[in-house]
């Protein structure tokens, strides 16, 4: 644990992630600049201890907050019908995902929102898309060529979208980098911004000497890769944000 910390305090030296301080919902939303949710992957194959494969296999601190964070904000997006889109990994049996083990199989309960979300099922203020790849922004596309995610922001006219999830550094990144660089040649108007929420994010422990013992498989220390994949989100043009507030009045905007 020692020297898996101090790789990580050394890397951030090295990679400084400036975060901003607070965001503050109200604020944003102040001078007309429409707010969505996208929460990403936050199903029970990737977040309920002993779920499935990729499931923890004992209660993990940084997932355990993420959860709770993306619970607390869409329950205040709902509150104050501001849109919320819940991208979840969804896979027939018969089409793997190298490298990959077997995951988030349809029927498996895996795919399903955790107990903490799953009232998000029943809440018409809720658009809910099952995706069958890492990135949820190719994954919202239809066989007509149509993009459930840009029809969303377009329907809604959002210019800002708060992104929360698991993992940071797979799905969560690959959703931020796909939607920043349709969003760059106007495939997702009116959308401005794209903002990752760091305590509202969060990836798996799988650690180097358990990996050693596998045949094949590849370490990946939570903390260290967390960073990187908020570091790689902020190169590519999002805004990463320490806190997320209601601030005051919030449940005024409709």
């Amino acid at each position: 644990m020692g020297s898996e910390t101090s790789t990580v305090d050394l890397l951030k030296m090295e990679i400084p992630l400036e975060e901003e301080a607070d965001f503050v919902l109200s604020h944003e939303a102040n001078p007309g600049r429409k707010l969505g949710l996208v929460l990403v992957d936050i199903v029970n194959g990737f977040c309920t201890v002993g779920a499935g494969n990729l499931a923890p296999t004992k209660p993990n601190r940084q997932i355990s907050t993420m959860v709770k964070e993306a619970a607390r904000l869409a329950k205040a997006f709902c509150n104050m019908r501001w849109p919320v889109l819940a991208l979840l990994d969804s896979h027939h049996h018969n089409k793997p995902e190298p490298p990959y083990p077997p995951h988030c199989i349809l029927g498996s309960g895996e795919e399903d929102l955790v107990p903490a979300l799953k009232w998000l099922e029943e809440d018409p203020n809720v658009t809910i898309r099952r995706k069958d790849c890492m990135d949820g922004f190719i994954g919202s596309m239809e066989k007509d060529g149509t993009n459930v995610f840009s029809k969303w922001v377009e329907a809604n006219q959002i210019k800002v979208v708060l992104v929360v999830g698991i993992c940071t550094d797979i799905c969560v990144l690959d959703f931020v980098c796909s939607t920043l660089s349709a969003r760059n040649i106007g495939m997702v108007p009116p959308l401005e911004d794209v903002v990752v929420y760091s305590g509202g994010c969060a990836t798996f422990d799988f650690p180097i000497d358990v990996a050693r013992n596998i045949k094949g498989a590849l370490a990946h220390p939570q903390e260290l890769l967390h960073h990187v994949g908020l570091y790689m989100a902020k190169g590519r043009g999002a805004r990463i944000v320490r806190k997320v507030s209601l601030g005051s009045g919030c449940c005024n905007f409709a």
